[in-house]
């Protein structure tokens, strides 16, 4: 099977008013996601609508590393060459609250080759997050070692990941993937989160990015 994650991550943000919205998702279906999918080292590609949190549209790129975005197949094909069509209707054109931020992976610090070859999940709950570099390496160590794994024995949990931004704010972003919408909502999601003393000591530092955390369902592919 064909790789479709590595440890970087291209995810852009954005609201689009409604007169523009299905011009603008024909553009990224048709268009957009295929072109940068021809880039080396762009290995799978999702976009989501927002749930809960925001904005509405999420476009989710799983690169092999960070560094595709500084190579020439990205620069000079697709970011600084806009087709007619992203240059009428794209997000920066017509977006409004626009994100986009790449991201390191963090944890899992190696990816089982299993997991290197999964399609996107039918939904997403993410967390935009920065936390006071006083607590900061205790908020991390907190993370990987108590809040994930955690939630990860709750039913309908199918993984999670944590990034670092290494382009835009705030610096961290967690990703868990989901079965259905209502995982978040369940009575053991609850009690993972309540169920170690050290999470109620840590999780007041969190500062939540305005939207964050989101839950989105998947629109492409259907």
């Amino acid at each position: 099977m064909s790789k479709t994650r590595g440890t970087g991550l291209l995810m852009v943000w954005t609201d689009i008013d409604h007169e523009f919205e299905a011009e603008f998702n024909r553009w990224y279906d048709e268009e957009h996601i295929s072109q940068l999918l021809r880039v080396p080292g762009f290995l799978s590609a999702g976009r989501y609508a927002a749930l809960k949190g925001g904005p509405k549209y999420l476009a989710m790129y799983e690169l092999e590393d960070h560094n595709v975005l500084r190579t020439a197949a990205y620069l000079d094909t697709v970011k600084y060459q806009p087709s007619p069509q992203r240059a009428r209707i794209g997000t920066s054109r017509v977006g409004r609250n626009f994100l986009r931020n790449a991201y390191r992976q963090i944890f899992p610090l190696h990816t089982h080759p299993i997991e290197q070859t999964v399609g996107m999940a039918p939904f997403l709950q993410m967390g935009r997050i920065d936390v006071s570099a006083a607590i900061e390496e205790e908020f991390n160590a907190w993370y990987n070692t108590v809040y994930i794994p955690g939630y990860l024995a709750v039913p309908g949990c199918l993984g999670a990941r944590r990034f670092v931004a290494v382009e835009g704010q705030p610096k961290y972003l967690t990703v868990y993937e989901f079965e259905h919408a209502q995982v978040s909502e369940s009575d053991s999601w609850t009690r993972a989160r309540a169920s170690n003393p050290w999470t109620r000591r840590v999780q007041p530092n969190l500062r939540h990015d305005e939207g964050s955390p989101g839950i989105y369902q998947r629109i492409y592919p259907k």
